[in-house]
């Protein structure tokens, strides 16, 4: 099963998704998580780029086609294996995160936004997907006391509102895939409703 967790920035995934790997690993499944950009060397490499504060030059098109190439990488390399080998992969970003960030929040027209996901992914959907979502400025708020303040963190207020408009009208396309957890809550009661949403879904 492939499950996916997106949101705005600073919804917690990062902490959020390893300690989802420990209890359903206790539980029994075969479990292996990543994340986006990312997950394998040359992932983490484009990750370097696109992250990079100092590349304010870099065009949302260039973007776009640098996160293509790491999932296109971590697809084949990493997540279709695992799936293969009957593994749970739970994926800290995927392809919805390039529809909110650089079709919604870039504005791209989103039609040919998608048809690179399609091609970068071999077509590969997540089987769940869940969004931790918050308001924005109280998610850029937890994320400047973070480590990691990125190229596109540091966008306009405008564009991370955009993203997350982007998210709902992802959610309303396609609901029977998504599942929604306020992650303004506490940390414990996030997992606890990320936990009950998971294990209702493998558990089917």
């Amino acid at each position: 099963m492939f499950i996916t967790f997106e949101g705005p920035e600073g919804s917690g995934k990062t902490s959020q998704i390893p300690a989802l790997a420990d209890f359903l690993r206790q539980r029994g499944f075969s479990v292996f998580a990543t994340r986006e950009p990312g997950g394998t060397p040359i992932g983490e490499q484009i990750r370097a780029v696109i992250h990079d504060l100092k590349n304010e030059e870099m065009h949302p098109r260039t973007e776009t086609l640098l996160y293509q190439a790491a999932r296109a990488q971590i697809v084949e390399q990493i997540i279709q294996p695992r799936l293969t080998a009957g593994e749970i992969v739970l994926c800290d970003r995927y392809m919805d995160s390039t529809i909110a960030y650089q079709g919604y929040g870039h504005q791209q027209n989103i039609d040919e936004v998608r048809a690179l996901i399609r091609y970068a992914t071999g077509g590969l959907l997540p089987d769940l997907t869940i969004l931790l979502d918050l308001d924005v400025e109280v998610g850029l708020k937890r994320k400047t006391h973070q480590d990691e303040w990125n190229r596109l963190d540091a966008y306009t207020m405008d564009f991370h509102c955009r993203v997350r408009e982007g998210y709902h009208a992802l959610i309303r396309e396609d609901p029977d895939r998504w599942a929604v957890v306020n992650a303004e809550q506490p940390w414990e009661t996030v997992q606890q409703a990320i936990r009950k949403i998971v294990l209702k879904r493998v558990s089917q």
